[in-house]
């Protein structure tokens, strides 16, 4: 699987159309492994962030519904955000500056949704969408979640928490009604680690 002979793009240059505090987003030119040339090629760097897929005692889903700007519709998903910088950057920079994932994790769900929980486990790391992007998704499971706070949602944050029985949510999923890709893998795979 590490044989990346004549599979890798040679990038000839690159063009920063936004490259503010929340995205650098590019367009660039390539040289194929055949030697042709392929441009523009749009990408973008945005920061890593956590998806929380949390129960409460009962076996709840704790879930939120929020208004998302690309599809234009308020959505159910799971808890979620970004990982901090300690240096105030959204992306890229000294690696050792970001927010250790599982901090970001708990912060997020108890800011998202007043929910704590002390029974916490890492499923998945993975690229949010390798074709265009080069940001990650840190997955985890948190169990016997617990109210313990109210909400402490950031300025642009307007959400409500749900808590959804596991045939509620799987409901859901089926019939396109979770729609966060990422957000859906991770039922999956916590689904799948229950088994």
């Amino acid at each position: 699987m590490k044989d990346t002979k004549n599979l890798e793009w040679t990038e000839l240059r690159t063009e920063h159309l936004i490259q503010d505090k929340w995205i650098d987003f590019r367009k660039s030119a390539y040289r194929f492994p055949d030697g042709t040339e392929f441009e523009p090629y749009y990408s973008y760097s945005r920061r890593d962030y956590a998806v929380i897929v949390a129960t409460d005692p009962e076996g709840r889903y704790v879930c939120v519904r929020q208004f998302r700007h690309g599809i234009r519709q308020v959505t159910t998903e799971f808890p979620a955000g970004g990982i901090e910088r300690s240096d105030g950057k959204e992306y890229g920079g000294d690696p050792d500056a970001a927010e250790d994932a599982l901090s970001a994790a708990k912060r997020e769900l108890l800011e998202e949704t007043g929910y704590a929980s002390e029974d916490w486990s890492h499923l998945i790391t993975l690229p949010s969408n390798a074709t265009i992007s080069d940001n990650y998704a840190y997955i985890y499971r948190a169990r016997n979640c617990e109210r313990v706070s109210a909400q402490r949602l950031d300025k642009t944050e307007f959400l409500h928490v749900t808590l959804l029985t596991p045939a509620e949510l799987e409901a859901l999923v089926r019939a396109g009604g979770f729609q966060q890709m990422v957000h859906v893998m991770a039922w999956l795979l916590s689904r799948q680690s229950e088994a």
